[in-house]
């Protein structure tokens, strides 16, 4: 028998979520944190070390 078609807002909630679950996609082990570009204007200590070493060697 031929699944019917049923609007998602007439689904009921648990129906819903597994729709949703199936048509989303995975980040196949990837983190979505790990993607974020930090800001240059957030002060780092790295960056700063790394600038007082450059004004070190030029003079």
């Amino acid at each position: 028998m031929a699944n019917k078609f049923v609007p998602k807002d007439k689904m009921s909630k648990k129906k819903r979520r597994a729709e949703y679950a199936k048509r989303r996609g995975s980040w196949n082990g990837v983190s979505p944190e790990t993607r974020v570009v930090p800001s240059k204007k957030a002060y780092n200590r790295k960056r700063a070390r790394r600038m007082m070493r450059r004004e070190e060697d030029i003079y």
